[in-house]
């Protein structure tokens, strides 16, 4: 039975590796060379660096709520478990449960049981729900006309939807300061957090998205003056469209949206440097991390049974 939690981190391991060369064997290594090298290096360094941004934000997603369920642990811990989850999980899809899957088998070995794991995840994706209906409420209404043209809903509509999005963070707060009991909805159970953690869902979830589209619209700068609330509002409705779509990476969505954005423009190379810097290069990152913290548990796991004291005979 203890096996079965190195065949799954084995397997998540190949996986990712899979997704890595499925992604990359589209493209012939001239087109990837050409399209990298085609955008500025200061434009490269930005939207790595604005990516790199994101992903600090992700680890505070679970500082917050190992927190939340009374089960706090060292930040480094929490970002090391995000970071590796989060990496995977944004490629392969379903991001709820592969990125669960990777957290339990961090976490479960720091103490915490599933269903406080569990819990862990699912405040992780309020949290991802908050910031996408902020910054895609702020969107909206700063750039009405853009949403419907990509939506094709009228401007009223459009504004009502704003609004709605940015209601829905609002509604939290306040649930979090009066709301005492469980809020339960049918057969579900949701304690609401303190109001001190809800703001900090709030506020990390909007920074982490406004990061992410500040990496897109960097790349995107490379070949065409758009602006970031452009890009913004595009970016939000894409994510929002791959999110419900489990598509992996929001592959062929991100890009079909963005076009619609450019349509004149040549985008491989902004987008494949999108791609390259907030996944395919954290993929990596969180592949080795996981392999390595694997093999070095797995060392120390043996090593403190070899040191284990021998029962003397009767």
């Amino acid at each position: 039975m203890r096996n079965w939690k190195y065949l799954i981190a084995a397997a998540a391991i190949c996986l990712a590796a899979f997704l890595l060369y499925r992604t990359l064997s589209r493209y012939s290594l001239e087109e990837l060379t050409a399209a990298v090298t085609a955008v500025p290096v200061p434009r490269l360094l930005a939207a790595a660096g604005f990516a790199a941004a994101s992903y600090v934000c992700l680890t505070f997603f679970d500082y917050l709520a190992l927190r939340y369920v009374g089960r706090p642990l060292p930040y480094p811990k929490a970002a090391l478990a995000s970071f590796t989850a989060l990496s995977l999980g944004h490629n392969i899809g379903l991001a709820a449960l592969s990125s669960g899957a990777v957290r339990y088998r961090f976490y479960s070995r720091w103490g915490l049981a599933a269903g406080e794991v569990a819990k862990v995840v699912v405040f992780c994706g309020i949290t991802v729900g908050h910031g996408l209906m902020t910054l895609g409420g702020a969107a909206l209404l700063l750039r009405s006309e853009l949403a419907g043209k990509i939506t094709g809903l009228t401007h009223p509509v459009v504004i009502a939807l704003g609004l709605g999005c940015l209601a829905v963070p609002v509604i939290y707060l306040i649930l979090s300061v009066f709301m005492r009991r469980p809020l339960r909805i049918r057969r579900w159970s949701l304690e609401v957090p303190a109001f001190r953690l809800a703001i900090g869902q709030v506020l990390i979830g909007s920074i982490n998205f406004a990061f992410v589209a500040a990496c897109l619209h960097q790349a995107l700068a490379a070949v065409a003056d758009v602006a970031y609330l452009g890009v913004a509002s595009v970016y939000v409705i894409a994510n929002a469209t791959a999110l419900v779509s489990h598509v992996p990476g929001g592959l062929g969505v991100i890009e079909s949206v963005v076009m619609y954005l450019l349509p004149q423009n040549d985008l491989i190379g902004p987008l494949l440097v999108f791609r390259f810097v907030y996944f395919l290069a954290p993929l990596v990152l969180g592949g080795i991390l996981l392999a390595v913290t694997e093999l070095v548990l797995r060392r120390r796991g043996s090593g403190a049974q070899g040191n284990a004291p021998i029962p003397a005979k009767a």
